[in-house]
């Protein structure tokens, strides 16, 4: 039986089509509104000339076994398995990423590595504290001199800001596998959580747009619907409810309809201002603080094939503005209609109303021309031709307010019982392709019925990958690492310990004197060689009460104290290891 009215769905990219998607397998019909003419949001493949881009660069990678699953039933035969390649640019060198000691040995020479040794050796004597911001984050693992050297150009220009002014609370978010609780379940288990350790991923032939227009046909198909070209102009709300909608079609007609179940997918600080009536002042408020990081691409056509054999190098030289440079050809060749030359994109971080957001077209691709020479990576005369695609409010800001704002969204929202929010924009979070997905599905999954917290996703990996029944799962396995290495009280283990010895040997003397004979505790008196003044009298049997306790004090003191100084020593050594390999996660999560 199909729900008496549709579930509408503002925001066609990967969190809205997944709702989608998940409303016809639970028998409800979907309404889709895109505003552009393209599914897939960020993740969207654009076309110039037959030539595909892809914006953003995106791995299908993912851990969540349902995700996987959804992925390969859309793509069949056109989901393409890549070698992962990717490399650094930095002062003229290319490093390998993830980074490679004996390759970045050979670009930085002895001396700086020895530097970046010994900066890091200091931050682990030494950490900043309180550790509030990006940059703090990343020196107290690293050391100052490694993230001046990989980090800190590349970051400012994603972001736009100083590190400083980047709260550490973005890193511990999109920057997983850090926390003592996972690097003890693989040291102890095995595995690991950083994805860009992998040495390969899933891509569809024709770009990541590919992907989300199967998605599209699939909903179609199916009696759901996927409008293009139709933006969402406000949402009347009564009594804790959204009523009505009013949407421009792509005639530029304004329409009505009613609302019974609603999922936005659409930035949250945008979707506040559609309310009807408008939110308290401090809600409108938070929502115009809430900031967002933009990019553009500039498309290059090259009449050359091959240039490099990465799909993109991380430009962190600070003399030229772009901050990563694609090459399609290696994602796949389907992306390149020509095998005798190549295309590009030359990713630029901005914001919106910036000077480079607002730089003509024709300006961009001379800029972005003169880099790419700049930085030796080509001729700028086999350059025969480019075009300039934007993408407006592609990562949301974690700046200083962002947290405390966020909130008062958030607890204005949840007293609108019929909307829910998802994906990255929807809930402001810097989440991963797969992450905003599953935020859709379970955003579906509640409109029949189910009670899940979509801020949990993102939060927990175990409730990703297979909801309830591993969230049970792991919620065992962490109360029992959580016994396993908590850590010991001294003095009540010592107390315990002595108190134990001391009856025994109280009792043991007790024992021979009621059981008596004609020589008393014959070898029990040998303790009296230890303890002076034991015998086995009653006297003695309170003697041997006060030594076995102290004796057994001591001993249980020391058990517990070298007990917890072995398991600090091993938890560190293990959480260590573990944050230097998620050094090799860390420029992907930019």
């Amino acid at each position: 039986m199909q729900t008496k009215s549709p579930v509408i769905i503002i925001g066609g990219g990967p969190a809205g089509l997944a709702a989608a998607h998940q409303c016809l397998s639970l028998k409800m019909q979907p309404i889709v509104f895109e505003m552009n003419n393209l599914v897939g949001g960020i993740s969207r493949t654009e076309v110039y000339k037959d030539y595909l881009f892809d914006i953003g660069g995106h791995r299908f990678f993912t851990r969540m076994e349902n995700i996987d699953r959804l992925w390969q039933e859309m793509m069949g035969d056109d989901f393409l398995t890549v070698s992962r390649r990717s490399r650094i640019f930095y002062q003229g060198r290319l490093y390998d990423y993830p980074l490679k000691a004996t390759n970045a040995l050979l670009n930085l020479g002895i001396i700086e590595s020895l530097l970046i040794i010994a900066s890091y050796l200091k931050a682990q004597v030494c950490p900043l504290t309180p550790e509030a911001n990006f940059e703090q984050w990343v020196a107290n693992r690293f050391g100052w001199r490694l993230y001046r050297t990989f980090f800190k150009t590349y970051t400012e220009k994603v972001w736009g800001m100083p590190c400083d002014q980047i709260q550490a609370a973005w890193a511990a978010q999109r920057i997983k596998g850090l926390s003592l609780k996972s690097a003890v379940i693989n040291a102890m288990f095995g595995g690991g959580t950083a994805k860009s350790l992998i040495d390969s991923f899933k891509y569809p032939r024709k770009g990541p747009g590919m992907m989300w227009e199967r998605f599209k046909d699939h909903i179609e198909h199916n009696n759901g619907s996927v409008l293009l070209n139709s933006k969402t102009e406000s949402l009347r709300h009564e009594n804790g409810r959204i009523i009505a909608m009013t949407y421009r079609d792509t005639a530029d007609e304004l329409h009505t309809m009613p609302v019974e179940q609603m999922i936005s997918s659409i930035p949250v600080s945008r979707l506040i201002k559609l309310l009807d009536p408008a939110p308290p002042a401090e809600v409108l408020a938070a929502a115009d603080t809430l900031s967002y990081r933009s990019f553009l691409i500039v498309g290059l056509i090259i009449n050359k094939k091959g240039l490099f054999p990465d799909q993109w190098l991380y430009i962190h030289s600070p003399e030229v503005k772009v901050g990563r440079i694609q090459n399609f050809g290696n994602w796949s060749a389907a992306m390149v209609p020509d095998p005798d030359k190549s295309s590009i994109g030359m990713e630029y971080f901005c914001t919106i109303g910036d000077t480079l957001w607002q730089t003509a077209d024709a300006d961009l691709i001379k800029m972005a021309s003169a880099e790419l020479t700049k930085l030796g990576l080509l001729d700028q005369a086999e350059i025969i031709d480019g075009t300039v695609i934007r993408q407006p409010l592609a990562y949301p800001v974690y700046d200083a307010g962002y947290n405390k704002n966020l909130l008062i969204i958030r607890e204005f929202l949840a007293t609108i019982g019929n909307l829910q929010t998802i994906g990255r924009n929807g809930m402001h979070r810097y989440n991963n392709m797969d992450h905003s997905m599953q935020t859709g599905i379970m955003a579906a999954k509640n409109v029949n019925g189910a009670q899940y917290n979509l801020w949990t996703i993102n939060e927990e990996d175990s409730y990703l990958e297979a909801e309830t029944p591993t969230l049970a799962k792991s919620t065992l396995v962490t109360k029992l690492l959580s016994r396993s290495f908590a850590r010991m009280d001294e003095v009540a283990f010592a107390t315990a310990t002595g108190t134990l010895a001391g009856l025994v040997l109280f009792l043991a003397t007790i024992w021979l004197l009621i059981r008596g004979g004609d020589n008393v505790g014959q070898h029990l008196k040998l303790i009296g060689q230890y303890f002076i003044g034991y015998s086995v009298t009653m006297e003695g049997a309170f003697i041997a009460l006060a030594y076995a306790f102290f004796s057994g004090f001591l001993f249980g003191w020391s058990l517990a104290y070298l007990r917890n100084l072995f398991l600090t020593l091993y938890l560190y050594q293990i959480k260590k290891k573990n944050e230097m390999m998620s050094l090799k996660d860390l420029m992907d999560q930019l």
